[in-house]
């Protein structure tokens, strides 16, 4: 289910409701789970704009306080004015009934997601209703344990899995690469594949160690196809 109701449609819903009623193997590891997550922060992205995100829950429990300083963390200090107002006009509208709660609700959770994916510089599309991606489910799960060794071991595992499998594949086609044209395309094929996603691992690497001296900067996944192999 998304909801697709636009901020300003539903705050004229409002207006009129109101108006009416080991050291070495550790670091490998680290590196390995945080460049996984570097190259799944599109993925990261949408997973704020679900109700089974961090967002969504939070935001519910501040309108039935009456306290938004829970949910101000979500956004940047210049939006924050636009939240507070939001927060207010919902805040105002909910003691007039359930529907009108329930539209107040919907009117403030848009919002605040909308200006929290603009602050990621991501679009909005409306709050959905479905699974969370499985990788951030598992990095949530993280915090709340207070541990991530699950995390790192089962993203190490898949990574290295990943890299030995195109490694093998580019090996075993090297071996038949002169034999004919169409032989030689497939090693090409493979070896552009296992090239590209060892540099875009290294490259998600690098940019994860110059986070601590910089802004984060966009990080380009590995390659998951040949598809730019003409580039190589």
């Amino acid at each position: 289910m998304r909801v697709k109701s636009g901020s300003t449609k539903n705050m004229g819903t409002l207006v009129m409701i109101r108006n009416t009623g080991n050291t070495s193997k550790n670091s490998i590891a680290t590196l390995l789970s945080m460049t996984c997550l570097l190259l799944l922060a599109g993925n990261a992205q949408a997973h704020c704009d679900t109700t089974g995100g961090p967002i969504i829950p939070e935001a519910r429990i501040a309108l039935k306080n009456g306290d938004i300083t829970p949910v101000l963390k979500w956004v940047k200090q210049n939006d924050e004015a636009e939240i507070r107002a939001a927060f207010a006009r919902a805040v105002a509208v909910r003691g007039k009934g359930k529907e009108a709660m329930e539209l107040a609700d919907r009117y403030f959770l848009e919002t605040l997601v909308r200006v929290h994916r603009a602050g990621e510089g991501a679009p909005y599309s409306g709050i959905k209703d479905e699974a969370v991606d499985p990788i951030v489910a598992l990095a949530d799960k993280a915090l709340a344990n207070g541990s991530a060794d699950e995390m790192i071991g089962m993203i190490g595992n898949h990574m290295a899995a990943a890299i030995r499998a195109k490694f093998q594949h580019a090996l075993k086609t090297g071996k038949n690469k002169d034999k004919s044209v169409d032989a030689g395309r497939e090693f090409v094929e493979a070896y552009v594949t296992y090239m590209h996603y060892v540099e875009g691992v290294h490259t998600a690497i690098a940019s994860s160690a110059d986070h601590h001296h910089a802004a984060p900067a966009a990080t380009p996944a590995p390659a998951a196809d040949a598809r730019d192999h003409h580039n190589h």
